[in-house]
């Protein structure tokens, strides 16, 4: 068996591979950008097949960069971005319609409907998931009522449903495996959290046949081996996890009271609660953090939809910096005196507020500001929910530590300048590891743990180290003063948005 493990990282905007080495160290990786389609207000949806073909790229490219062969790779470990909803012909392997994207707000009435009808409570307490377009259950209604035929073919057991996983491991094993993993289940608001298994009551409310769903194993499980004709090689598929959940497992956070939050496309903080299902009084969301030989640990999470999609704007958007990196240096050339704030709701507003209707305001601008002052708004903005987020959560978990230590990861950590600011309207320790990929690298883990080439949890955990920790030095009238200017921007934002 070989020692190399590849870890595919299916994400919102792009797709990477990545080759780990038995020191877990990336010897090797490739990513590719896809294609985004914004059909019409609050719709966003990929192409499944330019999905596929992004990973099948992505990991040739790797193991080619590598120079070793398939058979020496002990793995493959995927994890995905979560929620996304692709409906399958398990005849023709063909995606019925666009995927809807999880930042999708095309459900937000139906979703007011349901809450009309009172079923709000029952659907969280077995999914510990608020009633939002953002899961997938009202995606799959929504594909199966609208969608020409395809109904019909779901209660005939023609079609499947996958989140983004169970379809690259449908593709991945030559069409032939339909499963996915605890995690990923536990985002589709079909799965009790609770039991461990696939609702009837909750199939019944979203009217979705229960022939449509994957098998549900582990996050580290045999998931089958992938074709030889695709990478050279019958490789084992040995770990799943939705992304957050294996940037969690990157992080090492396997202790209750543990906190990672990761910046991407969207932000996403995961406090483990461990063994014990809290659920939240402050609308966050009670999660399945992993499952491993049987034992599932949850956690509180709170899920800011747009983090690095709103520096995507700016890039792409408004055309102000041409790479993202800009950000940082336009921020310390920023005005101080100028009070700007963005509210990115772009795609609706996430967890505390939950309110899929709002929609991305400025406020403050002046005659005199400028793209600097835009970009540190922007950067602030994701701090701040940020903060929406940790307060939260210390509120529903008693057992959080007053001594709280934030370990983040993703692309946008990689700027000084928004760590700093985030250490400072947190007023607590900001750590940033080595390797900031770490979504990759819990993917990694869980298919090195199940090959037997990597070490289990304890073990794992020792090789986290450290790369820079940003310590508070904003005074508090400042930090108090910033707070309150963002809560009444977020307050004018949904105010807007109700009322229109």
């Amino acid at each position: 068996m070989g020692s190399y493990i590849l870890a595919i990282d299916q994400g919102t905007t792009s797709s990477r591979a990545i080759i780990f080495d038995h020191q877990f160290r990336p010897v090797a990786s490739d990513q590719m950008e896809f294609k985004q389609y914004f059909p019409s207000d609050g719709q966003v949806e990929h192409d499944a097949e330019e999905i596929w073909q992004s990973v099948l790229t992505t990991c040739r490219n790797a193991i080619a960069k590598s120079g070793i062969e398939a058979s020496e790779i002990a793995g493959i470990g995927i994890t995905n971005q979560r929620e996304t909803t692709i409906i399958w012909d398990r005849k023709t392997h063909q995606a019925i319609a666009p995927a809807i994207v999880w930042q999708d707000r095309r459900t937000a009435d139906y979703c007011s409907d349901l809450k009309g009808q009172g079923l709000e409570k029952t659907i969280t307490q077995k999914t510990g998931l608020l009633l939002d377009p953002y899961f997938s259950a009202t995606k799959i209604k929504y594909l199966l009522d609208n969608v020409e035929g395809a109904r019909a073919k779901a209660e005939n057991g023609e079609l499947a449903f996958g989140t983004v996983d169970s379809y690259l491991l449908w593709r991945l094993t030559g069409v032939k495996v339909h499963k996915t993993d605890a995690t990923n289940a536990s985002r589709t608001m079909l799965f009790n959290i609770s039991d461990n298994r696939w609702d009837a009551e909750l199939l019944k409310i979203f009217d979705v046949p229960a022939s449509l769903l994957p098998e549900v194993e582990d996050c580290a499980a045999d998931f089958g081996v992938c074709d030889p004709e695709l990478f050279g090689a019958a490789i084992p598929i040995l770990g799943i996890a939705g992304d957050q959940h294996a940037a969690t497992l990157g992080q090492a956070c396997f202790e209750p009271g543990m906190m990672k939050s990761t910046y991407g496309t969207g932000c996403f903080a995961m406090l483990n609660t461990g063994a014990e299902l809290v659920p939240s009084t402050n609308r966050l969301l009670t999660t399945i953090a992993y499952r491993l030989n049987g034992k599932t640990t949850y956690a509180l999470e709170g899920s800011i939809f747009i983090a690095g999609a709103a520096v995507q704007w700016l890039r792409d958007g408004l055309k102000i910096i041409s790479e993202a990196s800009e950000t940082g240096e336009l921020a310390l050339t920023a005005d101080e005196s100028q009070e700007i704030i963005v509210v990115p709701a772009f795609a609706g507003l996430g967890a505390p507020y939950w309110e899929p209707n709002a929609r991305g305001a400025i406020f403050g601008i002046t005659r005199g500001t400028t793209n600097a002052e835009l970009a540190k708004a922007t950067l602030e903005a994701v701090c701040f929910q940020t903060r929406d987020l940790i307060e939260a959560m210390e509120n529903d978990w008693s057992g959080n530590s007053d001594d709280m230590v934030l370990r983040v990861d993703g692309g946008m950590v990689e700027s000084d300048w928004t760590m700093q600011f985030l250490a400072d309207i947190l007023d607590a320790p900001i750590d940033r590891p080595d390797i900031l990929e770490t979504t990759a690298l819990g993917a990694a883990w869980l298919a090195g743990f199940k090959a037997g080439t990597w070490p289990s949890q304890k073990e794992f955990a020792k090789q986290w180290h450290l790369n820079k920790r940003f310590e508070p030095t904003m005074s508090e009238d400042i930090r108090t003063s910033k707070y309150k200017a963002w809560k009444s921007a977020v307050a004018a934002t949904i105010s807007h948005a109700t009322s229109a």
